[in-house]
């Protein structure tokens, strides 16, 4: 049950953002056993003045095509599904998009199973 937040600028990228969005999603399919039904996605592009990013931090030299990916899932997945899935789905985004893995920046926070409702106020992951 990820939740994933895909932010990039207004221009020249917000028009990808639904091929973005197929790529993420599919290389949680293949990394991390996402179930293909279980998609939830907010997808949002800003002006300049409202994203922003060191265009050479830990070396990486990013610009405008940037794409800022934050997935919030339940802990339990190993350091190597996890890596795997930062590279295919940068692989994808490349593929789909022609941006460049170097614009493509990931965060992801783990929490649990009580950490989630899907609608009705009922905790329905919870035994």
């Amino acid at each position: 049950m990820p939740l994933v937040r895909i932010d990039v600028l207004s221009e020249p990228n917000a028009d990808r953002l639904p091929a973005i969005g197929e790529a993420v999603h599919q290389a949680m399919t293949e990394t991390i056993d996402v179930p293909v039904d279980d998609r939830f996605q907010i997808m949002n592009s800003h002006a300049a003045d409202r994203l922003r990013y060191d265009p050479s931090y830990f070396g990486v030299q990013r610009d405008d095509d940037i794409v800022y990916v934050a997935i919030t899932m339940r802990a339990g997945r190993t350091n190597e599904q996890k890596t795997a899935l930062y590279r295919r789905a940068t692989e994808l985004i490349a593929e789909a998009t022609g941006i460049e893995p170097r614009n493509v920046f990931f965060s992801l926070t783990e929490n649990h199973e009580v950490d989630w409702s899907f609608g009705e106020g009922v905790a329905q992951m919870l035994p």
